[in-house]
């Protein structure tokens, strides 16, 4: 919880089954203490009184763990949209709109398949910090799907073939920034 004081997230997807702390209790203490963040529940528990219970708490929508990544992400935008935060996210002269799956740099639309997407995405909103290559995987594909050890390779190295400059690095052995002044 010491992170959600010192930096701000669009969103929280919260499981209801914590390791020592009861996931209602989190999402409780959000709300006493005056924090807004749109919270999606995503969890094994999925009966009606359990859906009523982290609504009641505060949650902003529940979704069951067997749910497909397209949808929970399809439902995270729109509880985004719905918070009136901005989904448009700019580091150097690269423009990312969420709302219209679309990426500009310099004003030139860049076409972009779906993952090259939403790995951009992941990389620009957390600019200047690095994503792990599992981190990268587990938002595109989830944890469940088993996938080819290269593809975040061929979608990054796509990625820098669209996009001019420097900006996408790659940290050897550890995983892949965007640089906000590139």
């Amino acid at each position: 919880m010491t992170s959600l004081s010192c930096e701000t997230f669009l969103a929280m997807v919260l499981d209801l089954g914590l390791p020592g702390i009861s996931g209602l209790e989190v999402l409780q203490t959000l709300r006493s203490a005056g924090n807004k963040i749109p919270v999606m529940v995503l969890t094994a528990r999925d009966s009606t009184q359990d859906k009523v219970t982290g609504f009641n708490t505060g949650a902003d929508d529940f979704l069951a763990k067997t749910t497909d990544i397209e949808e929970l992400i399809a439902r995270l935008r729109a509880l985004i949209r719905r918070s009136g935060r901005d989904e448009k996210f700019i580091v150097g002269d690269l423009v990312l709109d969420q709302d219209a799956s679309a990426v500009t740099q310099k004003g030139t639309l860049l076409c972009l398949s779906k993952r090259e997407f939403d790995i951009l995405s992941i990389l620009m909103v957390n600019a200047g910090k690095i994503i792990t290559r599992r981190q990268l995987e587990q938002a595109l594909y989830g944890s469940e799907r088993k996938i080819e050890s290269n593809s975040i390779d061929v979608h990054i190295h796509n990625l820098r073939s669209k996009i001019a400059g420097k900006a996408l690095k790659t940290i050897r052995g550890v995983g892949y920034t965007i640089l906000q002044n590139a």
